[in-house]
């Protein structure tokens, strides 16, 4: 049984300790604070996209745990707290995230920009996928003028109904009974980020409202949108960034969204983090965050194309 060796080579292991070299060395010559939080809680995140891995209760004590999908909520406490500018290189875990591209397990940078807008953090995400990758230029699209390119059509302009039309001419969508951002989220998989295969570093920015998760909404030439981005690297999504909530009653309201989406899709509602919630209401300062995927990050980096080619152990040998 041979299945005890690591996944990858002696190579890949230095390229994968020399990325995080070059990362620390990145955020000390910007003053950004690296730290440490917790990789257990007793709340997991109520988006319906995300389902966090959930220990069994011990017999001390029947409360639940669940294996953190991100740090965002422990480095917002630690943002409202008065930490100023900080990042952090960790372990996360989704359940049920198998394939090419996805593990259970993967290594996560994550970091928030007090005083940053969201330009500004796109330029600064940009600038380190660069530099660890060697490029020297990316583009800035917008979400609507992407799908008009790609397809013909604005976003904003069109319901579900009609988005399920426009699938069913691209894509074999059986008895799919998707709402409005289930169409979005098929049409962008399987046919408009493909078109990014050849475009190198591309920031995608102003997504539907809809779509906000935790970014704040704003007016942007006569439409409401999130102030969210994801930035993709040959057509391979990298990182998700978002001008941050600041209302903790807009998070409480979202959450309670999310929950009815959960519910009416099958899954198990989760309870909201109240101590992310006190710490929103005692003031999370003007920032914007992103997270990006270094399994990811380190696979275009080494021209690889696949996970487990970068990964010591993926779930096949953990």
């Amino acid at each position: 049984m041979d299945d005890w060796r690591p996944g990858t080579t002696r190579a890949a292991l230095e390229a994968r300790g020399a990325l995080f070299a070059k990362i620390r060395d990145f955020f000390a010559k910007r003053d950004v604070l690296e730290v440490d939080t917790p990789v257990l809680a007793r709340f997991g995140v109520t988006d319906p996209a995300i389902e966090p891995l959930r220990l069994m209760p011990s017999k001390a004590d029947s409360s639940a745990l669940f294996l953190q999908s991100s740090p965002e909520f422990a480095m917002k406490r630690l943002l409202a707290a008065g930490s100023g500018s900080i990042y952090q290189l960790g372990k996360a875990f989704r359940d049920g995230e198998i394939g090419g591209r996805h593990n259970p397990e993967f290594t996560l940078l994550e970091w928030y920009r007090p005083g940053f807008s969201l330009e500004q953090l796109i330029s600064e995400v940009a600038e380190l996928v660069c530099e660890c990758l060697d490029r020297d230029a990316w583009d800035v699209i917008r979400y609507n003028n992407l799908f008009q390119d790609t397809l013909g059509f604005d976003p904003w302009e069109l319901n579900a109904r009609e988005l399920s039309r426009v699938a069913a001419e691209h894509i074999d969508t059986g008895s799919l009974n998707l709402d409005y951002d289930g169409w979005l989220d098929l049409l962008m998989s399987h046919v408009v980020e493909p078109t990014l295969g050849d475009r190198g570093v591309v920031v995608l920015c102003d997504y539907p409202p809809s779509q906000a998760a935790l970014a704040r909404c704003a007016d942007r030439d006569g439409r409401r949108v999130a102030e969210r981005f994801e930035l993709y690297v040959d057509g391979i999504e990298l990182a998700n960034g978002y001008r941050e909530l600041l209302d903790a009653k807009e998070l409480q309201e979202r959450a309670s969204a999310d929950n009815a989406r959960r519910r009416a899709a099958g899954q198990e509602p989760r309870e909201l983090d109240s101590r992310l919630v006190a710490a929103m209401e005692e003031g999370l300062p003007d920032c914007s965050g992103v997270a990006l995927g270094l399994d990811r990050l380190l696979m275009a980096q080494l021209g690889a194309d696949n996970l487990s080619a970068v990964m010591p152990f993926d779930w096949t040998r953990s």
